[in-house]
């Protein structure tokens, strides 16, 4: 739960920083993303939480909002007494929101929880009182702009898939016509040497208009009804001055249209919401991974369980019931929905989740077991000691949310040039307009004339394409060396990176067991005979080792232990009655029968082939390298020895990995995480950086900024030369644009620039963007020695 006192602050004079995109916020003029950086700037900035408050609930006495349901009908109650909602919020962008939402809230006394998910977007409250307070609680979330429903995980992927192919819909309405009338104006272009007659030129105008104003009003409908929004809450957007900046250039095109005059700009209109729609579907696909990664984890969790009685008698009991002391019968193949104690039975369970490791984990009476582990063996019956959100699997997923509540905060490079570009643009030509009509004397049409001449040379599609055109390139460039990018700032963060920390299982390694040394060739043969009957990962690599061996009849699996068939035994050294030795960092399986010597047969995790060779050129590219891992202190020992990596740790959580990414980056470090296991999910998101295996669950991948494929380690190495040389052209592509438009804008302020030479200087600077970014595709990266 937020600190309430920790945001009670008091008057503040010096400058804040906007909790959604860090720039810096002064006064009433700031733009916001959002409500809830709105809010909490006039709460931080001064007015204080309590005023804020009471002038809320004025607000709500005076004005209430009508609902879009009875929010009493979907609240529970408890057995003590309390009442619970889940809600989805609509409209929640940041982190500010979260804050303000859960602030807000806290000061309720009878609240007992509200947390907010900005992945998935689900507020979960508790209270104490009956659910008719539900509405209320419900009103006064809804006073603060948001709109409420009941949580349904299936009505919000299927809206948030909506709004991507609404997105889709209109970036292809705006790419059709910004490609046809392009056309069209190199024609009316080509004709002004005299070619062309003024019937003609005035026809393809309204061929334009015929095609652009239609697309115009579809494809800019996400700006337009933003920018709306935001008017009549009082507030403004980066959508407004775009919104006013299409619509005007529309109106004075269809004006000199009508008039039979030599310019039109529905061109400029049209092509500026086909980069600008870019630019917002790839940040609605960055948004979109946050979610996905939080439900993949979340589908790692069983919806029911079988919970065995004082009585004896079994009965089926959703999750979110269940209570510490229950007793559970966990059956093979269940995915264990609480985490607990065994209690009776012994087994081997898939511990990935907590460890990474491939190796499942035997379990017997006294061992602690986790939410989200997979039963591979016998029955088990399981104690409960932590339910519902108190599982490690729910603080894998809050550790997620938080890592990813904190990237939000990053704005890319292009977005934050542009917060400050567009607002100067719009003032600029507004003063031009003003200035030719009151002081020049020209009339209102011409001074107009110039102000979107204005508007036209400043038109940021140099600017928009800096970022787009690099990202296009160096992605294909990746995908040819099978790295796939998975989000748009993915770049910009890899070209940052100063430190790198690695798992050990499946990444630094393979996360195959195999046989290491040469076994006798008859004993290895009837070991492998025995384990042909198990699916245990050891055993199966000892089949592979043999190659085809025929199995052996009467097979007894014994779970957690191992193998026996008559007096022959394949398994742990205590299940075969042998003394094991220290450990030395491998896995090992023994198999003993009459008459012959014992036998171990060891297992390493090999590493990828080029493992040492990719460390050692991360390092020669002034990057540390570290490594963390669940695994024994040997067998990491072991790994980090082989690759050459001097710095590990052996025994690590997943809260342990997220931990040690947050000291480094207090430090200053800007970290790149590669891991593939579930338990690297939240420590690939904390990262600056991440990048997983294609070969890593895909709650890890949706964690992730980029997959990999293949076995080797070089495109990593690839990945973050790439991102280097991509970050250089990037501001090179920025100084461009911001040099042609220093250079251009003073002239058409002047009057000296038609729209006709506007148009083209625009072309012009965004030729040369597209070139210099080609240039990442043709010249070879840094060779990964």
């Amino acid at each position: 739960m937020t600190d309430v006192a920790l945001f009670a602050a008091p008057a503040v004079t010096a400058a804040r920083t906007c909790a959604h995109c860090g720039d810096v916020v002064r006064g009433a003029d700031a733009l916001f993303c959002c409500a809830g950086c709105a809010s909490a700037h006039e709460i931080i900035g001064g007015a204080g939480l309590d005023s804020f408050y009471r002038r809320l609930e004025d607000k709500r006495a005076h004005r209430p909002l009508p609902l879009d349901a009875d929010f009493t009908d979907h609240a529970r109650a408890t057995a003590s007494g309390e009442a619970e909602l889940d809600l989805l919020v609509d409209g929640l962008d940041c982190a500010a929101c979260v804050w303000l939402i859960e602030t807000l809230l806290a000061r309720d006394p009878a609240i007992q929880k509200a947390r907010v998910q900005l992945s998935t977007r689900r507020l979960s409250l508790r209270w104490r009182g009956p659910v008719s307070a539900a509405n209320g609680y419900a009103g006064l979330v809804a006073a603060l702009g948001f709109r409420l429903a009941p949580f349904d995980a299936s009505c919000l992927a299927a809206a948030d898939d909506e709004q991507a192919r609404e997105l889709l819909r209109c970036l292809a309405v705006a790419g059709f016509a910004a490609a046809n009338v392009m056309l069209l104006s190199v024609s009316v272009w080509s004709g002004h040497d005299g070619s062309m007659g003024e019937a003609t030129r005035t026809l393809f105008h309204f061929l334009s208009a015929a095609i652009a104003l239609p697309a115009i009003a579809y494809a800019g409908r996400p700006f337009f009804r933003s920018a709306i929004g935001a008017l009549r809450n009082g507030r403004t957007n980066m959508d407004v001055p775009i919104s006013i900046g299409v619509v005007l250039a529309s109106i004075v095109s269809l004006h000199e249209t009508f008039a039979g005059q030599q310019h039109a700009y529905f061109d400029s209109a049209i092509t500026l919401l086909f980069f600008l729609l870019i630019g917002r579907y790839l940040d609605r696909r960055a948004r979109g991974r946050a979610r996905q990664a939080v439900q993949s984890l979340l589908a790692l969790a069983s919806r029911n369980a079988t919970v065995i009685g004082a009585d004896g008698g079994t009965e089926q009991r959703r999750v979110d019931r269940l209570q510490p002391g229950d007793l559970l019968l966990v059956a093979a193949g269940e995915r264990l929905g609480a985490d607990g104690v065994v209690s009776d039975g012994r087994s081997s369970m898939d511990a990935a989740l907590v460890s990474g490791e491939s190796v499942p984990q035997s379990v017997a009476p006294g061992s602690r077991v986790f939410a989200g582990m997979v039963n591979l063996g016998a029955p088990l019956r399981v104690r409960v000691s932590a339910a519902g959100e108190h599982t490690l699997l729910s603080e894998i997923v809050r550790l997620v949310e938080a890592a990813e509540r904190g990237r939000s905060r990053f704005v890319a490079l292009a977005d934050r040039v542009a917060r400050a570009y567009a607002p100067v643009v719009h003032v600029t030509a507004l003063l031009t307009f003003l200035g030719w009509l009151l002081i020049g004397g020209l009339a209102w049409d011409r001074s107009l004339l110039i102000a979107t001449a204005v508007l036209i040379i400043t038109c940021p599609c140099a600017l928009a394409l800096a970022v787009p055109v690099v990202q296009v390139v160096a992605s294909t460039r990746l995908l040819k060396r099978g790295v796939l990018l998975l989000s748009p700032t993915a770049l910009e963060r890899l070209a940052q990176v100063d430190h790198v920390v690695l798992d050990k299982t499946g990444t630094l390694t393979l996360g195959r067991p195999e046989l290491v040394g040469t076994p006798d060739a008859a004993a290895l043969a009837a070991a492998a005979r025995l384990a042909s009957a198990s699916r245990h990962p050891l055993a199966q690599a000892l089949v592979r080792a043999a190659g085809d061996a025929a199995p052996e009849t009467d097979v007894v699996e014994h779970p957690g232990q191992g193998l026996s068939a008559g007096a022959a035994r394949l398994g742990s050294a205590a299940f075969c009655g042998i003394d094991a030795a220290a450990d030395d960092g491998l896995s090992e399986l023994w198999f003993s029968r009459p008459g012959h010597t014992d036998v171990r047969f060891a297992f390493a995790d090999r590493l990828r082939p080029d493992a040492a060779q990719a460390v050692a050129a991360l390092r020669r590219r002034g990057l540390a390298v570290e490594l963390l891992s669940g695994d024994r202190p040997a067998a990491v020992a072991r790994a980090a020895e082989a690759a050459g990596i001097d710095q590990w740790r052996a025994g690590v959580s997943p809260a342990d990995k997220a931990a040690r990414l947050a000291t480094l980056a207090a430090e200053g470090r800007r970290v790149l995480m590669l891991g593939d296991g579930l338990n690297d999910a939240p420590a690939l998101a904390a990262a600056h950086a991440s990048i997983s295996p294609a070969t890593a669950a895909e709650a890890t991948q949706n964690a992730a900024d980029a997959v990999f494929q293949g076995d080797a380690l070089a495109p990593v190495v690839e990945t973050v030369e790439v991102a280097r040389r991509s970050d250089r052209l990037v501001r090179q592509n920025l100084a461009i644009a911001l040099v042609y438009n220093l250079s251009a804008v003073p002239l058409a302020i002047l009057g000296e620039v038609t729209p006709l030479v506007a148009a083209v200087a625009m072309s012009t600077s965004s030729l040369l963007v597209i070139g210099n970014a080609l240039r990442l595709g043709i010249a070879p990266a840094k060779e990964n020695r």
